[in-house]
């Protein structure tokens, strides 16, 4: 006997279709995290660097990027699209980005060169748009909708957030992960409560980023979920149907934070983003 789905769960369906049409779409934007082609340190003397034009370099101290480059490199600023001739400067704070000059294709833009300040050093990443990865993406491969895995914990918030030193996709690379509390809740097949520490995104939205059993198997090795404003009493809703991947997971160019130390689920989460590039 065929029964037809109640319609609460036919809505439940649409809204993580709808999420997943959009989540497909921002990945594949021009110059987004699937046309990333390198990521290079910069060293305080002028130097070439590999896929981009130009001369690179900071000062001694590393406060300051340059970039020295004449009118045959093509190379233009993205903000204005003026031409760069001779050299220019940026600076930027630790973990800021900029998507500073670019150059190739018939507009001039198809690559995309992003400044970045990373663990206290500068560096570089291209971004190409006609990278593979980028070109022949459609759309990354899910475990089907199921309900049973969205469920209702609780957020116990700290008395003050907490800086955690993590490592990152980049072993050069250093992180911290700041924690503001721990989100307590169940799973299916599983009898005792998890306790994943949470980070604060805007407007009161929160962030977990977790291991699960399914890490190396059929999905990336770490996931992250958003969960929505915990409401008055506390209580969050988790539907890992929308855990996804880090930029990472799709580019060896990633500098993407891992879970804190106890942020691990001892069970099979089959549920949300799978690993893109199976074996």
């Amino acid at each position: 006997m065929t029964t037809t789905p109640a319609p609460v769960s036919a809505a439940r369906v649409e809204r993580w279709q709808r999420f997943r049409t959009n989540r497909n779409k921002a990945l594949a934007t021009p110059h987004g995290w699937l046309t990333l082609t390198s990521f290079q340190w910069l060293e305080d003397a002028p130097a070439a660097v590999d896929l981009a034009p130009g001369l690179w370099s900071t000062d001694a101290a590393g406060t300051t990027a340059f970039l020295t480059a004449v009118p045959s490199d093509g190379l233009t600023l993205v903000e204005t699209g003026a031409p760069v001739d001779g050299t220019i400067s940026a600076v930027l704070a630790d973990e800021e980005s900029l998507m500073w000059v670019q150059f190739g294709g018939p507009g001039g833009d198809r690559v995309v060169v992003e400044l970045a300040m990373r663990g206290g050093r500068y560096a570089i990443r291209t971004r190409d748009a006609s990278s593979p990865v980028f070109t022949e993406f459609d759309g990354v491969p899910t475990y089907p909708y199921n309900p049973d895995w969205e469920v209702t914990g609780r957020f116990e918030p700290y008395p003050e957030p907490v800086e955690v030193p993590i490592v990152t996709a980049n072993p050069l690379v250093d992180g911290v992960h700041r924690s503001v509390g721990e989100v307590v809740f169940r799973l299916p097949g599983s009898s005792h409560e998890f306790r994943l520490q949470a980070e604060e995104e805007r407007l009161g939205a929160l962030t977990v980023t977790f291991h699960d059993e399914t890490n190396g198997d059929t999905t990336d090795e770490w996931r992250k979920l958003s969960i929505p404003r915990p409401r008055p009493d506390g209580s969050v809703v988790l539907d890992f149907n929308r855990a996804i991947n880090y930029p990472s997971a799709f580019t060896p160019y990633g500098t993407c934070p891992m879970p804190v130390k106890n942020n691990s689920l001892d069970l099979r989460v089959e549920a949300g983003e799978k690993e893109p590039y199976p074996a």
